[in-house]
């Protein structure tokens, strides 16, 4: 009788409702099988394992960014600054790679750059605090006028994107398997077990859920939010230079079009704007789905300011569903 009644549930709305709550990762691997049929009959055998292999690849440096979101956003905060400290990081690595430590010192100076970044932002949000959406943003326009300041200062702008990093953003093991997966899996690790086995991870959900009470429970949330910005930071540097390799392409604006869709696949993901609620296994799926949005309109030749209006669209709406589902729970 409990199996039937069980079956019985799944078949209701409010059974769909719970599922889309609670394990939002299931619809959305019913979203993006619809969204690949679609591709497969607008462009007839376009779908094949290389065509996965690309999908993937692209999908990597937007998939990073969302986990900077995700954990913002349990938080009940935003990272816009994500965008300019991409850019930022793969410009500073190109510069650089003429420099004597070569490619590895350019990579390490722009990591720690952005990490700077971050750490200002978290102090701002944690100690002084400024709203994150506040912050973030003053943030993004901070290091796009110091990247600007540096892009002047070296008007030559060394060898261009580094050799290992075109390999790893754009190559791929037998045209397949993307090499920056060997990137991504371990980032992937580090978000999902810290969220889910750590003590650092339940506090981001804490502070996010109830801010009160985790600071009466003697959480100390401004070294919390620090160490969030600060990471999102340096992640965003990780996607930079996944991108930059990706694309071929060193510029101060590179990774300015990745905020918006960064935002939209953690929200599609399920990861609740308001804080306490999500998790990046869904923003993983929320960005695939993205990146194959983007393929299926780039089929129907449609331009960039439509894909914006989309995306902006898909944040509003997803936004509005899970908040009334988990308001109605």
């Amino acid at each position: 009788m409990t199996a039937v009644a069980g079956r019985r549930g799944w078949q209701t709305a409010e059974g769909w409702r719970a599922l889309f709550r609670d394990q939002p990762v299931i619809p959305l691997f019913g979203l993006l099988a619809v969204l690949v049929i679609v591709i497969e009959i607008v462009d007839p055998d376009i779908v094949d394992v290389k065509w996965a292999g690309v999908i993937i690849k692209a999908s990597v440096p937007l998939a990073i960014l969302a986990g900077c979101q995700t954990i913002a956003m349990l938080t009940g905060g935003i990272d816009l600054s994500v965008g300019a400290v991409a850019s930022m990081t793969g410009f500073v690595t190109a510069t650089l790679v003429n420099s004597p430590g070569g490619e590895a010192q350019g990579i390490v100076v722009a990591l720690v750059a952005a990490s700077l970044a971050g750490l200002v932002s978290g102090i701002g949000i944690g100690v002084f605090r400024v709203h994150p959406l506040i912050m973030t943003l003053g943030m993004n326009f901070v290091v796009l006028g110091l990247a600007n300041v540096w892009q002047l200062q070296n008007v030559q702008t060394g060898a261009g994107v580094p050799a290992d990093l075109r390999t790893l953003g754009s190559g791929a093991h037998l045209e397949v398997i993307p090499y920056s997966l060997v990137v991504f899996v371990p980032v992937m690790l580090l978000i999902l077990v810290g969220l889910k086995r750590t003590g650092y991870g339940r506090l981001l959900y804490a502070i996010g859920d109830n801010p009160v009470a985790a600071r009466l429970s003697g959480a100390r949330s401004w070294q919390v939010l620090i160490v969030l910005y600060v990471l999102s930071a340096f992640l965003a540097g990780v996607a930079g230079l996944i991108l930059s390799g990706y694309t071929n392409t060193a510029s101060v604006a590179l990774a300015d079009s990745s905020v918006l869709p960064s935002v939209a696949a953690a929200v599609i993901g399920g990861t609740s704007i308001m804080g306490g609620r999500g998790g990046y296994a869904g923003s993983i799926v929320g960005a695939v789905i993205l990146t194959v949005l983007t393929a299926l309109l780039t089929i129907l030749g449609l331009p960039e300011p439509t894909r914006q209006i989309v995306f902006g669209s898909i944040i509003v709406v997803m936004a509005a569903a899970y908040t009334r589902v988990t308001a109605e729970s």
